[in-house]
């Protein structure tokens, strides 16, 4: 393989390590570009096909990713809003806390 249709896919995978992780992963250029650099190990061809296979494995990992946070989120709002009935419920009930009759 020539050097010099080596160094661009070099000089990209380095660029995307370089990059500051985010809270999402995956996604289609992230999974696009490794399938494309594996696909071009693989044999002559096989670049395109691995960039495809990885574009739709990181949208699947990013879609699951969001799911989970959306149900982590709920599950977090639900413990919040029953630990706030509970000091609702211990405080109406704690002695003096009703306001004093003249």
């Amino acid at each position: 393989m020539p050097f010099n249709r080596f160094l661009p896919s070099v000089f990209l995978t380095g660029a995307l390590l370089a990059t500051p992780a985010l809270a999402e992963p995956g996604g289609c250029i992230k999974g696009a570009t490794a399938g494309g650099i594996a696909g071009h190990f693989v044999g002559k061809g096989h670049a395109k096909a691995g960039a495809a296979g990885g574009c739709a494995a990181g949208m699947a990992r990013r879609h699951e990713a969001r799911k989970k946070a959306r149900e982590d989120a709920k599950q977090q709002q639900g413990a919040q809003q029953n630990e706030q009935n509970t000091q609702n419920s211990t405080q109406s009930m704690t002695p003096g806390s009703a306001s004093p009759q003249n």
